[in-house]
């Protein structure tokens, strides 16, 4: 059997120009507050990596701002993807690079802002992935963190999960609000700001853009069809299969370190 990592090339490889074309990840007002966020905070960023680039979304709203900017990938179709898109759009400070969230080949503080939008559900060593966000993060610098968070009803989190996971067998969770800033916190992060938008999930562009096997998508329409009540009302399930997810954004900066008496 292949290893997760496998498994997450061998699901987003093929599939590179259709998340570059989908409209789910191309526009969002996640991606309009993440512009707003960097103009009124006046972001000394410079240099930025965007972990987990998928096909480059987040790194084209991001670059006009940067100098430089990595966006990292375990995919090479998605990285791809991501350099004909900045070709596309004249981005030159845009660079890929072949690489794991939860293991990254920089030295401490490389970065001015580390980032990640709609990859963090795919990584299998989390904590691993947010530690070493902070420790490649420079002094003064940002995180920001966008995902679809995890219901917290838990009837509902269980019945979101296994349609996840059945569309997508690399999916590993949807963390819930709480369980990020846990984990967040845990880290020495301070969190700065938090937004939330409901996001639309057609069903069939969502499990066509995957190429889901047949068997699996008949299996989540049983599931939804069988959900009760409560979990039908909070996803908005439609008779059709579409439902909402919801996006969280994080928006960090590391802990001051504690001064001691040497300091």
């Amino acid at each position: 059997m292949p290893s997760h990592e496998q498994t997450v090339q061998n699901q987003f490889d093929p599939r590179a120009e259709a998340y570059r074309r989908s409209a789910v990840h191309a526009a969002g007002p996640d991606l309009e507050h993440v512009r707003e966020l960097l103009a009124r905070a006046a972001l000394r960023a410079r240099k930025a990596l965007d972990l987990g680039c998928g096909a480059g979304h987040l790194s084209f709203a991001l670059a006009p701002h940067l100098e430089r900017l990595v966006a990292l990938d375990p995919s090479p179709g998605m990285l791809a993807a991501v350099s004909r898109g900045a070709a596309e759009r004249g981005l030159t400070q845009i660079e890929t690079c072949l690489g794991s969230a939860e293991s990254l080949a920089y030295p401490d503080g490389s970065f001015d802002l580390v980032c990640s939008r709609y990859s963090a559900h795919h990584w299998s060593r989390l904590e691993a992935a947010v530690h070493e966000m902070v420790r490649v993060l420079a002094p003064g610098g940002h995180v920001l963190l966008i995902d679809v968070v995890g219901p917290p009803d838990a009837l509902v989190d269980t019945h979101l999960q296994a349609m996840e996971l059945l569309r997508d067998a690399s999916h590993v969770r949807n963390r819930s609000v709480r369980e990020w800033r846990e984990l967040l916190g845990a880290a020495g992060l301070v969190e700065r700001e938090y937004r939330q938008w409901a996001l639309r999930i057609e069903f069939d562009s969502w499990v066509t853009r995957m190429r889901t096997p047949e068997a699996r998508v008949a299996a989540i329409r049983a599931l939804q069809s069988g959900a009760p009540q409560e979990v039908r009302a909070a996803l908005g399930l439609d008779a059709d299969g579409s439902f909402t997810l919801q996006t969280g954004l994080f928006w960090l900066t590391r802990a001051p370190r504690a001064s001691t008496a040497r300091d």
